[in-house]
């Protein structure tokens, strides 16, 4: 599992752009940049959509005053479930990025079987600093469908 200090590896998610679906690496999005990264189930899940997204929907404004330069969402999805869910969620500004085939998850060693719930492989839930693509705050949920150590208001506390 990834820690405190490290880089994050190298990997591709899905975003929407203006003609569809566009890569991004990890360098795209984290390189010379402070991100709150925010990683979740699924989209529309109870946890992920009532408890834990909402949060950093409210406290969006807050989180960027503390010199964050972005705050990002990444689930086990596919891009089209995770534009639907950021427009549904009403989460404008907040980025969002598709790890379809658990690529990211697993090379962070963050991954979740959710195979006995019908899921398949999905991520576990945690919230993040990353300051130039080192991990300075992790945040890892011990039970999937809390949102407590991983929510907005932890991670104001210690940024």
């Amino acid at each position: 599992m990834i820690q405190v200090g490290d880089h994050l590896p190298q990997a591709t998610f899905r975003v929407t752009g203006p003609e569809g679906p566009i890569a991004r690496t990890t360098d795209d999005v984290f390189k010379g940049r402070r991100v709150v990264l925010i990683g979740v189930p699924g989209a529309f899940t109870p946890s992920c959509h009532r408890n834990h997204l909402p949060g950093f929907v409210t406290k969006k404004d807050e989180i960027l005053a503390r010199g964050v330069d972005a705050i990002a969402v990444t689930s086990v999805n596919d891009v089209f479930v995770l534009d639907a869910w950021s427009k549904a969620s009403g989460a404008e500004g907040i980025e969002f990025l598709a790890d379809g085939n658990a690529d990211f998850a697993k090379a962070i060693g963050l991954e979740m079987d959710g195979t006995g719930f019908g899921l398949g492989m999905r991520s576990k839930r945690y919230s993040m600093l990353v300051e130039d693509g080192v991990v300075r705050i992790l945040n890892v949920e011990e039970t999937p469908s809390k949102a407590e150590a991983s929510g907005a208001e932890a991670l104001l506390k210690v940024l």
